[in-house]
């Protein structure tokens, strides 16, 4: 990527070319990529939302084999399958660190972003912040789990759930259509309710057991003791908070809106209704949420693409068509 530029209109802000393969430095790793899962993130690095460095290789799900391995790694072996994910690196030393919290680190590095990603054959990687794949996974069904599965994983511990409570899911994308699969595991008493626009994000949400869904226009059957938000637009924040019970908490998951958020006290905030975000994720998010999709075998839907095919996928991906996740196969 050379400048930052609108996925939708203009030329392709991709440019597809041959670069040296990277070498790996003290306790990295040198990956050879086998599938790179797409996020909306992805869009917000290339449209200047995240600032990161320039030209830079984006892509923060991936999946693929170590073919090498520089000085001093301990951790895996070559031939490993690993995943990497947004988070790329952390000073390790500030409070933040120290308490479990590197994801609010302020040298926080975020993979695709400050560091090179995986739109690519090849990418390096500390060793600390590399994944083992689940075995019961392949490469294209566990890139989702990266990313969209483990944000959505901090989400869902930062909504404070409780088993019996009513949770609304808005935005049934390619982390949503995972996390109704915990939440229906870990709260087999809960009541999802699913708020989209797109009538095949409706079908997908009914099939993986929601109890009800509608258009965020429609009025539930009932008020939301929590919510999660996982659309990149702004004005759905007023709308979700009209239909959360008082003490009620959304969280809102995504790293940057692309429209500004309006709040009116009385109507939206007052009776102790909270509003949290998420900021990126923790390398214990990643691991913690890959043993409990390996326990209970999250389906991850997904549609595959190739990498020549980066700037169509994108475009696709902006405009909220792709059911489930976007893989790219390299």
């Amino acid at each position: 990527m050379r400048r930052y530029c609108e996925v939708s209109v203009g030329r392709d802000p991709l440019e597809l070319m041959d670069v040296d393969v990277p070498e790996p430095r003290s306790r990295e790793v040198l990956i050879r990529v086998s599938t790179c899962g797409l996020c909306p993130t992805d869009i917000d690095v290339i449209e200047g939302r995240v600032i990161g460095k320039l030209p830079v290789i984006p892509g923060h799900q991936a999946v693929g084999y170590i073919v090498k391995i520089g000085d001093e790694v301990s951790k895996v072996s070559i031939g490993d399958r690993v995943g990497v994910a947004w988070i790329g690196r952390s000073c390790g030393k500030c409070r933040y660190c120290v308490a479990g919290l590197e994801n609010l680190c302020e040298e926080f590095k975020g993979t695709g972003c400050h560091i090179d990603g995986c739109y690519a054959e090849y990418m390096v990687a500390h060793e600390d912040y590399v994944y083992r794949i689940p075995s019961n996974y392949d490469d294209l069904e566990a890139a989702p789990l990266l990313c969209a599965g483990a944000i959505g994983y901090r989400a869902l511990k930062l909504a404070d759930m409780g088993d019996g409570m009513s949770i609304g899911l808005v935005g049934f994308g390619a982390s949503a259509h995972q996390i109704i699969q915990v939440i229906k595991n870990l709260y087999p008493n809960s009541r999802v309710i699913v708020l989209t626009r797109s009538i095949e994000h409706m079908e997908l949400a009914r099939e993986l057991g929601a109890d009800w869904v509608g258009h965020p226009k429609e009025d539930p059957p009932e008020k939301l003791d929590r919510a999660i938000d996982f659309t990149p637009v702004g004005e759905i924040i007023p709308r979700i908070l009209e239909l959360i019970k008082p003490g009620g908490r959304l969280v809102v998951n995504v790293i940057r809106k692309r429209t500004p958020i309006t709040l009116d006290y009385t109507k939206h905030l007052w009776m102790e209704r909270e509003v949290k975000t998420v900021a990126n994720v923790t390398r214990l998010n990643v691991r913690e949420y890959l043993k409990i999709a390996e326990k209970i075998r999250i389906k991850v839907k997904y549609q595959k693409y190739k990498i020549e095919e980066l700037n169509k996928t994108l475009k696709i991906i902006k405009e909220g068509k792709i059911v489930g996740a976007a893989v790219i196969k390299i």
